[in-house]
């Protein structure tokens, strides 16, 4: 896919925001500049794109077989997530220790690299086949300092980090709490949900402190939900 057609997509996303957060003992502040990626960042995501499918094509990774689907609904909603947790303008980036929960075919987590390529991430996927998909997009994008772990995020109890990320995946309620226990006091939880999942999450983990979802462009309840562990 062209590169510059994978930026006119993205636009929305990264358009000029009214909010960004820094770590949660910090306020919110507001980004003025739209984030615009460079030519390895748009070519990277086009690798990425030929890969995802050409895998999709043997095991299921995404029910999207569009490619500017892909770049929306994916891509999209995981580089805005990208950019509020890590605005440009932030210091708080270099080694920061980042865990993708469910990471399935790499969302959010691999456009937060591609994002913010100082992070240090771990992929946590049980599934091997899905997990041996998450090894040849990494390879292939030349990404360094990731960590793929194929189990089952219960089995990591006792390892913290600053970000957590979740996206669809399967038992929500029930992997809410795991996931919340991977965050480090003082670290953020992300959720990328349906705005009808909000009072669910909430009401599973009503120790963090929550702040207000940010809507998700080009959705009609797709949410950016962040949580504080204090």
């Amino acid at each position: 896919m062209e590169p510059d057609r994978i930026a006119d997509l993205l636009e929305p996303f990264l358009a000029s925001s009214t909010r960004s957060f820094e770590p949660c003992h910090s306020e919110a502040r507001s980004a003025r500049e739209s984030a615009v990626l460079s030519v390895t960042q748009l070519q990277n995501i086009s690798t990425y794109i030929d890969i995802l499918l050409h895998w999709n094509s043997r095991i299921n990774l995404t029910a999207i077989r569009d490619k500017e689907q892909i770049v929306t609904r994916h891509f999209g909603e995981s580089l805005f997530a990208a950019r509020h947790l890590f605005p440009r303008c932030s210091s708080v980036v270099k080694g920061c220790e980042v865990a993708d929960v469910g990471s399935g075919a790499g969302f959010p987590g691999i456009p937060l690299k591609l994002w913010v390529p100082q992070i240090s991430l771990t992929l946590i996927e049980s599934n091997q086949k899905k997990a041996t998909f998450l090894k040849e997009v990494t390879r292939a994008l030349t990404l360094t300092d990731i960590n793929i772990q194929t189990t089952r995020a219960e089995s990591l109890a006792g390892a913290s980090f600053a970000v957590v990320t979740l996206r669809a995946v399967e038992r929500f309620e029930s992997i809410l709490p795991v996931a919340a226990e991977l965050v480090a006091p003082g670290g953020r939880l992300a959720l990328l949900i349906g705005q009808a999942q909000m009072q669910q999450a909430q009401s599973a983990l009503p120790a963090l402190s929550w702040l207000d979802p940010i809507a998700i462009p080009a959705s009609q309840s797709r949410v950016l939900a962040i949580a504080c562990k204090r």
